[in-house]
């Protein structure tokens, strides 16, 4: 298919089928994501040792962290290569192309580095405890120091073609590793193959990113000459103009995933000074609340050079009806999910464990954090709408006000007044301001934009 092609749908196609045609593979592909998240609990779930469960817990947050780095080159990235691609500017666009890739590679590389040296005080800071510590280490040895560049890259790539129109082949590369991710895990895991426990799990994500990884790299190399997307030096004669655009809109995505590292290890942090069934709990639940999440980051990803091409191209009309179809799904969807998991939470979090005491706590968590995703699938293409407009300052406040700037204060003050289940309430009460916050800025982005077609008429 050609570079025109693909980017017919951002242009030219009813709004409805675009809207479709880029959320329906990154929804796809961050529900493959979810599901081998899940198989890394789930699996190691069954050996029913709430320690084993506890130590993935505690080394999440770090991976997350890998999220924040592919995030600061791949969604700026991708943001303002659709943008110079609604500007008509293709020479731009291989150029932001091509910093984000070195800078994404330069990044991945360098996180790994520096976690080796630093592993044993963040897993501590994250919650390790004497008895989960050797499990956790091992556990991010695999997901983080050996694993992380190629999950980093594995983002990124997925977000730079999915820039350039190709929603399929992006959804495609992502959901080659997790399928091959959920297939690994039981093989390494289990006490009946391999019996490694969640060192294994760890084993097995790394070498599905790896795979994935390999699978983008065929398909760049299959389409050279067809793609704006490249390594070569040459490439990046010029390109110090394009760094900026690409780092106002990428850190404070970045920024939000790596305050929500923050923010899961002080919780973790709290719930650690609880029984180690609580903690499992914790691990479980947030593990189950990604599924309204991760649909609204994938409805999100697949919004975002739509919009960020036609408000380039100044077809604010198109950008706003876009937006509002691809909200309204990730609303709904959420509102799915609230009903469901409050009636079943208990059944939902037993999936996991059988453990009875770590059941109990993970039904009342579940309930109780639930009530933030409405909020949050409509705070996300919010923030995602910011992006792709170039509006660094209002995606850096939103962002930072989802996570970071309340999060820990309300932790230590819920947590007084209601020992361990206060933690619950903090992300509900934390979405709810940012999403205020965001609503006043987006009415007021799209009262500017008013004014200004009505000048230029």
């Amino acid at each position: 298919m050609s570079r025109r092609q693909d980017l017919e749908v951002f242009a030219a196609a009813p709004v409805g089928r675009a809207v479709l045609a880029q959320i329906a593979p990154a929804v796809a592909s961050q529900m493959i994501t979810l599901i081998y998240n899940l198989a890394d609990t789930y699996f190691v779930g069954l050996l029913n040792d709430p320690g084993q469960t506890a130590a993935v817990t505690v080394a999440y947050p770090s991976f997350v962290m890998l999220t924040a780095i592919s995030n600061l080159f791949g969604v700026g990235g991708a943001s303002a290569m659709a943008r110079a691609l609604g500007r008509r500017d293709e020479e731009g666009a291989r150029r932001t192309a091509a910093v984000s890739l070195y800078g994404g590679i330069a990044s991945a590389l360098a996180f790994s580095l520096l976690y080796l040296a630093l592993a044993g005080p963040v897993l501590r800071l994250c919650g390790a405890t004497a008895a989960t510590f050797d499990v956790a280490y091992g556990y991010a040895l695999w997901v983080v120091i050996l694993g992380g560049p190629c999950t980093i890259l594995n983002t990124l790539l997925a977000n730079l073609i999915r820039a350039e129109g190709g929603a399929g082949p992006a959804a495609f590369g992502v959901s080659l590793g997790g399928v091959l991710n959920l297939l690994l895990d039981p093989l390494f895991v289990l006490p009946r193959f391999l019996g490694l426990g969640a060192v294994g799990a760890g084993m097995a994500t790394a070498l599905s990113n790896g795979a994935a990884v390999i699978f983008f790299a065929v398909y760049l190399f299959r389409r050279r000459g067809a793609t704006y997307l490249s390594l070569a030096p040459a490439r990046l004669r010029g390109a110090g103009a394009e760094l900026w655009p690409i780092l106002s809109i990428g850190f404070p995505s970045a920024l939000q995933y790596a305050l929500t590292v923050v923010a899961t290890a002080a919780q973790a942090r709290f719930v650690a000074q609880y029984p180690t069934e609580a903690v499992a709990a914790l691990g479980i639940v947030k593990k189950l609340d990604q599924l309204p999440l991760y649909f609204s980051i994938g409805v999100s990803n697949g919004l975002l050079p739509l919009l960020a091409y036609n408000h380039a191209a100044g077809d604010h009309r198109r950008r706003e009806r876009a937006f509002r179809l691809g909200t309204a799904i990730s609303f709904g969807f959420a509102l799915v999910c609230l009903v469901c998991y409050e009636i079943f939470a208990d059944r939902l979090t037993a999936v996991f464990i059988q453990d009875p005491a770590t059941v109990a706590y993970g039904a009342v968590f579940l309930r109780c954090m639930v009530t933030a995703m409405p909020l949050m699938a409509l705070c996300y293409p919010l923030i995602i709408q910011f992006q792709a407009m170039g509006r660094a300052r209002e995606s850096l406040i939103c962002s930072i006000l989802r996570k970071g700037v309340l999060d820990i204060p309300l932790l230590f003050l819920l947590d007084g007044l209601f020992p361990l289940y206060g933690c619950m309430w903090v992300q509900p009460i934390v979405d709810a301001v940012s999403l205020a916050v965001s609503i006043w800025f987006y009415r007021r982005v799209q009262r500017d934009l008013l004014r200004g077609e009505e000048a230029g008429a």
